[in-house]
C-alpha cells in the first residue's frame, strides 16, 4: 500500500511547510554565497593591494602568493571540521532551531572579523569562524527540512536555495536566520524523540496546516511514533560508533558517498579560484564573466527544481548532473591539452564551464543536501551529518589547499589541463552512483529506515511494498474510530 497519496501532497496544499522550509534554505547559501565573493576577490585590486603583491606582469599589476591562496580558501573548510565536532554533543540536549541560532552567533563574529582585517592572519580567523557556522548551519537546516516536509517536497525544499546570485552582504544570512527561528516550530521528530510529544503533534499540525485531513494527520504521527520507538528498541542512545553498525553502515556510506560527491565534481575549484582561474585561462574580463555563470547557474538550477519536482527521482538528477560533470571537465582540458593558452582554448573553457554550472549545479549539486540528510534515520541524524560535513570539508580544504599548485603561473602552472583529474573523479561517482544509491523520491522517512533495515537492493527501493505507513494507516484509522465511539457514546449517555 506505502504511503496515502493524500500526504505526498505539493506545494499549493503544503504552502505553509514549503515557505519555512524554503526559509531554512537560507542556511545553506552563505557556503556557496562566501566563497563566491571571496573568490572573485581575488582578482579585484582592492583586495589584491591589501593582501596581494604588485606585480607589473600580471593582468592588473597585481598578484596573490600561492600560499596566502591556499590560507584564505582553506581556512574556511578548517573551521567547518572544527565546527562538526560540537555538533553531535549540542545536537543531543538542543534542537535544530537551536542549532540554527548558535550558527548565526558564531556568523556574526564570522562576518566582523573579516571587515576588520588588513591581514592574511586576521582574514583566516575570520574564515575559521565562517567556516565553523556552516557546520551548524548546513547540518541543523538539511535535519529540519527532511524531517519536517512532506516526500514530495523534500528533494526541492533543501535544493532551491542552494546557489545564489551575490546580491548582499554576508550579513544578510545570520540576519534573516536568527529572526526567522523564532515563527517556527521545533522538528515533530526532534520533538517525538525526546519524549515531547504533545509539542511534535502540535508542531506537525502548525507545519501542515490544512493540507491534511484529521485521519491523514493522525497517520503521519502515529507513523514518526511507531519509527521513533522502533530506533529506540534497537539503540538508546545515539552515538558516533553506531553510525557504523548493522544496517547503519550502508546508510552512513552512502551519506558520506553523497556528500564527498560535491567535492569530487571539482566545484570547490570554480567557487574557490573561479575568477583567478578564468584570469589564468586567458579569459577577457573575468569578473563579468563570474556574474554571467552566476546567472547560467540559477537558470540550471530552476530546471533541475521543476525536474525534481515533477520528472526524475533524486538518484536519476544525481547520475545526470555527474555525467555532465565528466563531459564539463573533458572538453576545457582537452582544448587546453591540443591548444595550450590560445584564445580557442579560452573559449572552449568557458563554454564548457556554462555547461557545468547548468548541468551539475542543477541537477547534482542541488540534490546532494536532501539525499545526505534522508538516507540516514532520524536517531543519528545528526551525528551522521555532522560525520560526513567533516569528511567532506576535510577533502574541501585539501583540494583548495592543492589547487593552487596547479594552477598559479609560479608553480606547475596547469590551467585547465587540471580539469582531466575531476574528468576522471567524476566517471568514479558515477559508476558509484549507479551501483550503490537507491532512489528514495516519495517514501517516508520511516519508509527508508524499514527499507535498509530490510536490507533491500538499491534497484528494487522504487517497487518494494513498505509495512510501515500502511500500518499506520490502519492504526490512525482504529483510533478515529475509537474516538467516535467515544464521543457517541457520551452523547447517547448524557
Amino acid at each position: 500500500m506505502g504511503i496515502s497519496s493524500q500526504r505526498n501532497n505539493g506545494f499549493k496544499e503544503n504552502w505553509k511547510c514549503a515557505l519555512i522550509c524554503l526559509g531554512m534554505a537560507f542556511a545553506t547559501t552563505q557556503y556557496g554565497f562566501d566563497v563566491s565573493i571571496v573568490g572573485t576577490f581575488q582578482s579585484i585590486p582592492g583586495f589584491l593591494m591589501t593582501f596581494g603583491y604588485p606585480d607589473s606582469t600580471l593582468k592588473g599589476g597585481w598578484g596573490i602568493a600561492t600560499k596566502d591562496q591556499q590560507l584564505i580558501a582553506s581556512f574556511l573548510n578548517v573551521g567547518t571540521m572544527i565546527g562538526v565536532l560540537f555538533i553531535s554533543p549540542f545536537g543531543r540536549y538542543f534542537g535544530r532551531r537551536h542549532g540554527i541560532w548558535m550558527g548565526t552567533v558564531i556568523a556574526f563574529a564570522g562576518c566582523a572579523t573579516q571587515i576588520a582585517a588588513t591581514s592574511i592572519a586576521t582574514l583566516c580567523v575570520g574564515r575559521a569562524l565562517m567556516g565553523a557556522s556552516n557546520a551548524f548551519f548546513i547540518t541543523f537546516s538539511n535535519a529540519y527540512i527532511v524531517e519536517c516536509a512532506p516526500p514530495r517536497l523534500r528533494g526541492v525544499s533543501s535544493a532551491i536555495l542552494a546557489y545564489q546570485i551575490p546580491l548582499a552582504c554576508l550579513f544578510i544570512f545570520p540576519v534573516l536566520l536568527s529572526i526567522f527561528v523564532f515563527f517556527i516550530p521545533e522538528s515533530p521528530r526532534w520533538l517525538v524523540l525526546h519524549e515531547r510529544r504533545d509539542e511534535a503533534e502540535r508542531s506537525l499540525v502548525f507545519l501542515r496546516g490544512n493540507s491534511l485531513e484529521p485521519q491523514f494527520l493522525q497517520e503521519e504521527l502515529v507513523e514518526i511514533f511507531r519509527g521513533v520507538e522502533e530506533e529506540k528498541a534497537i539503540a538508546s542512545a545515539s552515538s558516533f560508533v553506531d553510525i557504523f553498525k548493522g544496517t547503519n553502515l550502508r546508510r552512513t556510506m552512502l551519506c558520506v558517498a553523497v556528500a564527498v560527491s560535491r567535492a569530487s565534481s571539482g566545484i570547490w575549484v570554480f567557487l574557490s579560484y573561479g575568477t583567478y582561474f578564468f584570469q589564468q585561462a586567458g579569459v577577457g574580463d573575468v569578473f563579468k564573466i563570474s556574474i554571467y555563470s552566476m546567472v547560467v547557474q540559477l537558470v540550471g538550477v530552476v530546471a533541475g527544481l521543476y525536474c525534481a519536482y515533477r520528472v526524475f527521482g533524486r538518484r536519476t538528477m544525481l547520475l545526470i548532473g555527474t555525467g555532465g560533470a565528466v563531459i564539463s571537465m573533458v572538453g576545457p582540458a582537452l582544448g587546453a591539452t591540443i591548444a595550450p593558452d590560445t584564445p580557442e582554448a579560452a573559449k572552449t573553457f568557458l563554454a564548457f564551464l556554462f555547461l557545468y554550472v547548468i548541468v551539475y549545479c542543477g541537477f547534482a549539486g542541488s540534490m546532494t543536501w536532501p539525499i545526505s540528510a534522508e538516507v540516514v534515520n532520524s536517531r543519528l541524524r545528526v551525528v551522521t551529518l555532522s560525520f560526513a560535513t567533516g569528511v567532506d570539508y576535510f577533502f574541501a580544504w585539501l583540494i583548495s589547499f592543492c589547487s593552487p599548485y596547479f594552477i598559479n603561473p609560479t608553480a606547475l602552472n596547469w590551467g585547465p589541463k587540471y580539469c582531466w583529474i575531476w574528468a576522471a573523479s567524476n566517471i568514479l561517482t558515477f559508476v558509484f552512483f549507479w551501483l550503490f544509491l537507491p532512489d528514495m523520491k516519495g517514501r517516508t522517512l520511516e519508509e527508508i529506515d524499514e527499507l535498509f533495515e530490510k536490507r533491500v537492493a538499491a534497484r528494487d527501493f522504487p517497487t518494494f511494498e513498505c509495512q510501515s505507513s500502511s500500518q499506520a494507516h490502519d492504526i490512525a484509522l482504529h483510533k478515529i474510530e475509537e474516538a467516535k465511539i467515544t464521543i457517541q457514546h457520551v452523547e447517547r449517555d448524557g
